[in-house]
């Protein structure tokens, strides 16, 4: 079975929009808040928010949720931001997946809280699109690359 991705966009004020990934018309930071939960990770902690690109550069959007942009902690290709922290930050409480590119398919995988490196997110995800499908939504967000 595949997942659909989508974006939800806000407006936190006039000139802020943030995006958030949506896997099978539910946010990411709603299904990762979900499995943190249910894995007991109760210890203090931020939440979630969508990606707010005038508060960070990740380069034109569409390469970035390809994995095409430089990585974002490490040296390992794909490894982006999905989520931010609720407060519009991706230093403050992010989390971190890899994108994999295939022929005919994107997957989202490895996914990590890197301020709780002992959290095991081995059993979130993995989150398999259809290649063209995905491609479409993504390439849909040229124009949001500075916050617009």
């Amino acid at each position: 079975m595949t997942n659909v991705l989508s974006f939800k966009f806000e407006n936190t004020d006039e000139d802020t929009v943030t995006v958030l990934p949506c896997v099978d018309g539910v946010g990411l930071d709603r299904l990762v808040a979900d499995f943190e939960e249910a894995a007991d990770y109760r210890d203090p902690a931020g939440g979630y928010g969508g990606l707010v690109p005038s508060f960070y550069r990740f380069g034109p959007l569409p390469s970035y949720f390809l994995g095409q942009e430089a990585p974002v902690t490490g040296d390992e290709q794909g490894e982006i931001y999905l989520l931010s922290c609720d407060c519009g930050e991706v230093g403050c409480w992010p989390l971190i997946g890899h994108v994999r590119l295939r022929q005919d398919k994107v997957i989202w995988d490895r996914f990590s809280q890197p301020h709780r490196p002992s959290r095991n997110y081995e059993s979130f995800g993995p989150f398999v699109f259809e290649r063209i499908q995905y491609e479409q939504v993504v390439n849909a967000l040229v124009g949001y690359d500075d916050g617009r």
